[in-house]
Formats: C-alpha cells, structure tokens, sequence
C-alpha cells in the first residue's frame, strides 16, 4: 500500500506535500523536519527550525552549501 500524503492547499495545480527529514546536530535523525510542495512553481514550504514552524522560506537546491565532514 503506498503512502498517501496531503494536498497542497497553496497551489491549484495539484501538488502534495511530500516530508523531508535531516540530522540534528549531534547527527540523530529528524523525521519529517520540513514539508514541501511537490509542484517548484508553487513553492510552499513548512520547516520546522529551533522549535519554530517557519511558512515559505525561500528554497535552494543546497549546491552553494560548503560541505561538513564529520
């Protein structure tokens, strides 16, 4: 059975909102720390920072990050 996620509400060109997840700074995992819409155009986005919900911050494809090694 596949996983059926939310619409988005933001866009009328029929996105979903997929989760995202990441590590924290001790490297434990954080499940579903941002959601975002499948469709770029519309870009809506919630992330989760600090405790704090965060509504369409703007989105970039991370290739300007300077990597970490741990």
């Amino acid at each position: 059975m596949a996983e059926q996620f939310p619409e988005c509400k933001s866009c009328d060109k029929g996105g979903v909102l997929i989760p995202l997840s990441d590590f924290g700074g001790q490297g434990a995992p954080i499940h579903y720390k941002a959601w975002v819409c499948t469709v770029e155009e519309c870009g809506f986005n919630l992330k989760i920072r600090n405790g704090d919900v965060l509504v369409n911050e703007p989105i970039s494809d991370g290739s300007q990050r300077e990597r970490r090694d741990r």
